[in-house]
């Protein structure tokens, strides 16, 4: 084989190797115009997550025209990666899940819309229905759950709300664990694995309704002041069309209307009102003050 006929064989393959690629990323990119890939952080069941998004999915199938697939993660850090990387295209954070994705994608992680109950947001710390505490001071030395450690209502919200009211929980509870979701941290005050815990407002209010028998065994101590907290985002450079089209489907989302009921019930909302990044801006300056995010960034 003389030089010229290899260089001539190795400029064929690596055009065709060039074209495969191409045609490889044509088709990866006519299979993301026809699908939504939907996921959410982690803080209940999975099994819940599902149960609670399927109307929603089928809701949007239907204003979208787009195949909608929910992907389920094992941690918050896992979503935050997806919409950097774009293998996500809408995602259900909580406030401060949604800044870490801000920050991750320097700004292109845009949220759209939150429900009306997440402009006030709170946070309630619950003890063994027989603790003598009467107040989160009374905790000082106890052993004491969190949810997940990214989680706005079940971890930095409430402690930046302690650290306000002087209690390092670092310093001043005996042990600090982390349950990794609020149903779980309800679990875990319920079986005396910790002495206090702290969960969103929705989930325990969600709990008692259903008659959850962890709940019986628990009694709220102390809620926190409100704060913004989730929201639905969408990951950086998702066409504009389509953001509208999602952003005026869950607008349009109604109690009243019954086609609509089941999902709202399920989200546990009112109703969806816009949302912007600023936001949450707050819950940026919270987790820098609790020391959950470097002051520099």
């Amino acid at each position: 084989m003389t030089t010229l006929f290899r260089r001539r064989a190795l400029r064929d393959i690596a055009a065709l190797a060039l074209s495969l690629a191409a045609a490889g990323a044509a088709e990866q990119a006519a299979a993301q115009a026809t699908v939504l890939r939907v996921s959410a952080i982690p803080d209940e069941a999975p099994t819940e997550l599902q149960r609670k998004f399927r109307p929603l999915g089928d809701y949007l199938r239907k204003e979208t025209g787009l195949d909608v697939q929910f992907t389920p993660v094992t941690d918050y850090a896992a979503v935050v990666e997806g919409l950097a990387s774009n293998k996500i295209d809408l995602a259900w954070l909580g406030g401060f899940t949604f800044v870490q994705a801000r920050i991750r994608t320097h700004g292109g992680a845009t949220p759209i819309v939150q429900r009306a109950e997440d402009e006030k947001f709170t946070s309630k710390f619950i003890v063994p229905v027989d603790s003598p505490a009467k107040s989160l001071a009374d905790l000082k030395g106890k052993t004491f759950a969190f949810g997940a450690p990214s989680s706005t209502s079940g971890h930095l919200m409430p402690r930046y709300f302690l650290m306000k009211d002087g209690i390092d929980a670092d310093r001043d509870f005996k042990a600090v664990a982390f349950s990794g979701a609020h149903d779980a941290t309800v679990a875990f005050v319920a079986a005396g694995r910790a002495e206090a815990g702290v969960l969103n407002a929705s989930v325990f209010d969600k709990l008692t309704e259903a008659g959850n028998a962890n709940v019986a065994k628990v009694r709220v101590l102390a809620t926190t002041p409100p704060f913004y907290d989730y929201n639905w985002t969408v990951r950086p450079g998702l066409d504009a069309a389509l953001t509208k089209k999602l952003t005026d489907a869950f607008l349009k989302l109604d109690p009243a209307n019954p086609e609509h009921k089941e999902i709202m019930a399920l989200q546990r909302a009112s109703k969806f009102v816009p949302t912007k990044s600023a936001n949450y801006d707050g819950i940026e300056a919270a987790a820098k003050a609790a020391g959950l995010l470097d002051p520099a960034k």
